[in-house]
């Protein structure tokens, strides 16, 4: 974590960036910059008195606009929220807290969390920072373009079907989508109770594996959330790769995947066989399956949280966002029921595949982001960029996402590391290795104030 300066005179930085670059990105929706300083000085004063506050004192945080800030507003880029302040923290929100870290805003996001453009009806259009003219990533896009743009250290996102490992991929950041129920849903926004969670993300993977430290474990009040200790994996983080098996699929992962960016993930593997990895070949039956069930599974359960909202106020959806949602009106129960069979089909084949390999590689995404103006950039456009995550999203697995080098365009290109169940340490221990080696992460888009 980077240690400039104190506590406030990162949030001064952090708040001046927020400004400087409102207009041109659109990354939060809300700002907090009294209680950002208030809580600064707090940090500062302990850090006087020889008192550490936990694993993330005084570390500047953007929060997506879907997760609880007690009485600050959260409004999920909705209409229907636009004037929601809550009385109670997230329960990722308040660990965030009792650790220190110091909430600069609330990052903007796609409206309701359903889509890749991160446009919503209350703050317009987030920007990707490498080009303006084209999408964040989403639903998490304001989280990762703050993070881009030095507006905070860190952030949270939350990731259905590539919520976070799209923005982090598009935006040249780190994301991981831990396995669900790994951290706890507790005043977040629902979209599909068998693929929400909740995610860390930051420049570094170092930073990404503090924050989770910190917001994982069990809450009771979220009924998904699961009581599977986390191991103090920390002291491990930098223990390397050497031994590690990691899977190259033959199928899917890398069909119709532009050489520019195939050879960006390819030299990243590279990197890491070069540190002890071991790169296996490895079929993954089954895949070019998972993005129909998935998407069956998650239009109809955000139909069935909306249900009223889409029976009584349809013209409070954004015109995109409603035309997307409503296709999961058309799925029957036969084929919902028979989109969870093939989850559960897929999850016995992702077993299979780890018992052949430790972690499973491929591109985040296949393509570029769109440009903000593209008419498929909801419905086509997001199926194309999303297939490799929803996958994931469909397995319930852990997914990281790591800057691994640039497009012929010079935008971003994510290399997504997935594991087994519960297996984030091993994940982020793969990522801080390549990044120990190459410095892709701390790249800045150009133009930045």
């Amino acid at each position: 974590m980077t240690t400039t300066g104190g506590a406030r005179e990162r949030v001064e930085r952090a708040l001046t960036r927020i400004e400087a670059e409102s207009e041109r990105l659109n990354a939060f929706i809300t700002v907090a910059p009294e209680a950002a300083r208030a809580a600064a000085d707090v940090a500062d004063a302990a850090a006087g008195e020889g008192r550490w506050l936990g694993l993330l004192h005084g570390m500047t945080m953007a929060v997506k606009d879907c997760i609880d800030t007690a009485g600050l507003r959260t409004t999920g880029g909705s209409t229907f929220f636009a004037n929601r302040v809550p009385n109670e923290d997230a329960a990722v929100v308040a660990r965030l807290r009792r650790a220190g870290a110091v909430l600069v805003g609330k990052a903007t996001l796609q409206e309701l969390c359903f889509g890749i453009r991160s446009v919503n009806p209350i703050s317009g259009q987030c920007h990707n920072p490498w080009d303006t003219k084209r999408v964040p990533g989403g639903s998490s896009g304001g989280s990762g373009v703050a993070l881009a743009a030095d507006m905070a250290q860190g952030a949270l996102g939350s990731d259905t079907g590539g919520s976070v490992r799209l923005p982090a991929s598009f935006c040249g950041v780190s994301g991981l989508r831990p396995t669900v129920g790994r951290v706890p849903n507790h005043g977040a926004a629902e979209l599909s109770p068998l693929f929400d969670t909740i995610g860390p993300m930051a420049r570094s993977v170092a930073d990404v594996a503090r924050i989770l430290a910190v917001i994982a474990g069990p809450d009771r009040r979220d009924p998904v959330s699961v009581d599977r200790p986390l191991e103090n994996f920390l002291p491990r983080l930098d223990d390397g790769v050497q031994g590690l098996r990691i899977g190259v699929p033959r199928n899917f992962y890398f069909d119709n995947v532009p050489d520019d960016i195939a050879d960006c993930v390819m030299a990243a593997l590279a990197v890491l066989e070069a540190q002890g990895a071991r790169l296996v070949d490895v079929e993954v039956p089954g895949a070019a399956d998972t993005y129909e069930a998935a998407a069956r599974i998650v239009f109809a359960d955000a139909c069935a949280h909306h249900a009223e909202r889409l029976e009584h106020r349809p013209e409070d959806f954004g015109a995109d966002v409603h035309a997307r949602l409503i296709n999961g009106l058309t799925y029957s129960a036969v084929e919902y029921a028979g989109a969870l069979r093939a989850r559960e089909a897929w999850h016995r084949s992702l077993a299979d595949v780890f018992e052949q390999v430790d972690i499973l590689a491929a591109p985040t995404t296949p393509a570029d982001p769109p440009p903000i103006d593209d008419d498929r950039a909801l419905l086509e456009a997001t199926r194309d960029a999303s297939r490799n995550t929803y996958a994931g999203g469909l397995g319930a697995i852990p997914g990281l996402s790591v800057p691994c080098g640039f497009s012929a365009a010079g935008l971003p290109v994510g290399l997504q590391l997935e594991g087994a169940w519960w297996r984030e340490a091993l994940l982020l221990q793969a990522g801080q290795a390549y990044q120990s080696v190459t410095d892709w992460h701390l790249a800045r888009p150009p133009g930045l104030a």
